[in-house]
């Protein structure tokens, strides 16, 4: 036991924790009280702040209760080396003392260990408070400011980070950015947001096998008929993308090409009513000529030349009774018909062995879930018809309006979407965060009148002109407030132009019809040119889009 008189010594470890701890603190009141430069900060500095002084907390309470436990160690065996010598030396008393001092320290960090934390409750009531009147002030000063030209922006930003990617300087000055890990904002984040639990990629492995072996059958089965035959699945949609803007119910959907069969052909006619937005087309059935074939193969029957006594007499059961109307290829009909064959086929396939089918209602596509115990999936299948050899389709998906005639077939951009973002893929880093952006962006739009889809082609547009290398974990909040002024804009344009219709800046990978890529772009935004009170209203929902991203990264939900 050491003499009374002398102080126990200090470990290292104590210093370089107190050391540790008074640094933190510091920082932290730098980052508190800032040093103002300028008129003021912007709002991506304000964020960065906040989200490092939130990682600062979590870090400083660590190293308090750390420091507490080690200070609470250390008392004990203070104490107890004092009982110890009490109950050598005999003293009733002091041994007495002891054990009451003993016990009093038991009872105080008992009750610390149950003391409610109210402070950081309160913190962010002030915080929320503080931050709605912040940004209400903001939008009414961003609202007075003139439209600027985003694409001309856009085309300078991207000669600018070009230059800074190649030489990794701006003006001359080194971008020490790069090497400060508290600059890297998705690191404070990566445990903050509560990113979808699906594995995507274990889902689209899934989805694939299931339709791979479905069209594998289908076409055996289907070979010899007068009905369409269907191609291999194509993956389309968020899942097959990369991101997903639901939490945990992600649907897969594949797109099925349908061949015409043997006599026929697909000829497809666009709807020039305007009745329904967008470019809309119906599918006509035509019959061709066979007779060569038909001198190769007596089972081929040429629906032209042959009387109609002979076509209904050699004729099996064919889509052109039962999946069309009139001479149009009827979506519903289609749909019924494919639910059949899922149905029939399901038993045959190695699935089935373990998951259990469940068919879901629906009038435009073939929609199912697979389950296994508490394991689920999802699928639904469009059926399309390909425009040439394009990666253009029309498709069975449904439309913006309240009725779509069953022989409406849409155009659809999924396959070339698709494709765009395999290509970004490529192309990113290894830390890029373009599709956690695209992920941010989705969740803040549930339940107000922006779509995915239009944020989806708000990053889609900054994807094809911003450097990829830009696109990393360190820089979301630039990208974040990149896409929400890039949306601002477009609502004060009334004009947010399709990514793929009269694109010229499209990349070669994609390949589209001439007459897609020389189109007038469509705008997504046309309604609220034709609506002002439509767009006072999307303006106020901006706002709350706004503040909620914000809520969002702060608060993590």
């Amino acid at each position: 036991m050491a003499p009374a008189g002398n102080a126990a010594p200090v470990e290292p470890g104590q210093v370089a924790m107190a050391v540790k701890l008074f640094l933190l603190m510091l920082l932290q009141t730098l980052i508190q009280y800032p040093q103002m430069v300028g008129d003021g900060l912007d709002e991506v500095t304000r964020l960065r702040m906040e989200l490092r002084e939130k990682l600062l907390d979590r870090e400083m309470t660590r190293l308090l209760q750390e420091l507490e436990q080690s200070s609470l160690e250390r008392s004990v065996r203070a104490w107890g080396a004092l009982l110890w010598a009490a109950l050598q030396q005999g003293d009733f008393w002091a041994l007495a003392g002891v054990l009451g001092l003993l016990l009093w320290l038991w009872f105080v960090c008992r009750k610390r260990s149950h003391e409610p934390d109210n402070n950081g409750q309160e913190e962010v009531e002030e915080e929320e408070e503080g931050n709605n009147v912040v940004i209400v002030q903001q939008e009414d000063n961003e609202d007075r400011n003139e439209v600027r030209n985003v694409g001309e922006n856009e085309e300078e930003e991207a000669g600018n980070d070009a230059a800074i990617a190649e030489n990794g300087n701006d003006d001359g000055n080194a971008v020490e950015e790069e090497d400060d890990p508290e600059n890297d904002i998705g690191r404070i984040l990566e445990g903050q947001i509560q990113w979808p639990t699906q594995d995507l990629e274990r889902g689209c492995e899934m989805t694939s096998d299931i339709m791979d072996i479905f069209i594998s059958v289908f076409g055996h089965l289907l070979s010899n008929s007068l009905y369409p035959v269907p191609q291999r699945a194509i993956g389309v949609g968020s899942a097959f993308e990369g991101w997903s803007p639901r939490e945990d119910d992600v649907v897969y959907t594949v797109l099925v090409p349908l061949t015409s069969p043997p006599g026929h052909i697909f000829h497809l006619e666009m709807d020039t009513s305007g009745y329904i937005p967008g470019r809309n087309f119906c599918v006509r059935v035509e019959p061709v000529c066979t007779c060569p074939r038909e001198q190769q193969d007596d089972n081929v029957l040429c629906f032209i030349h042959h009387s109609q006594e002979q076509v209904r007499r050699n004729e099996e059961p064919n889509f052109l009774n039962t999946l069309c109307t009139g001479s149009y290829l009827d979506v519903e009909k289609t749909a019924r018909w494919f639910y059949q064959l899922v149905r029939a086929v399901w038993v045959i396939l190695p699935h089935s062995q373990s998951w259990q089918l469940v068919l879901l209602p629906s009038s435009r596509s073939c929609k199912f879930k697979v389950t296994r115990g508490t394991q689920s999936f999802t699928v639904e299948i469009l059926f399309g018809v390909q425009q040439g050899v394009s990666d253009i389709y029309v498709s069975s998906q449904h439309t913006e309006a309240l009725f779509t005639p069953s022989t409406m077939w849409p155009e659809t951009y999924a396959v070339a979407e698709m494709k765009f973002f395999r290509y970004i893929s490529k192309q990113a880093p290894r830390d890029s965060w373009h599709l956690r952006c695209l992920q941010l962006l989705a969740r803040s739009v549930v339940g107000i009148g922006f779509s995915t889809y239009m944020m989806k082609t708000i990053v889609m547009h900054l994807l094809n002109t911003i450097p990829m290398s830009r696109w990393g974990s360190r820089y979301i909040l630039l990208q974040l407030e990149d896409s929400v002024e890039y949306l601002r804009c477009s609502l004060l344009e009334k004009r947010l132009d399709h990514f793929i219709v009269g694109n010229q800046r499209v990349p070669e990978v994609i390949s589209l019809p001439l007459e897609v890529q020389t189109a007038e772009p469509l705008n997504l935004f046309y309604h609220l040119a034709q609506n002002p009170t439509a767009h006072t209203q999307a303006i106020s929902e901006y706002r709350n889009l706004r503040y909620r991203l914000k809520i969002m990264l702060l608060e993590g939900h």
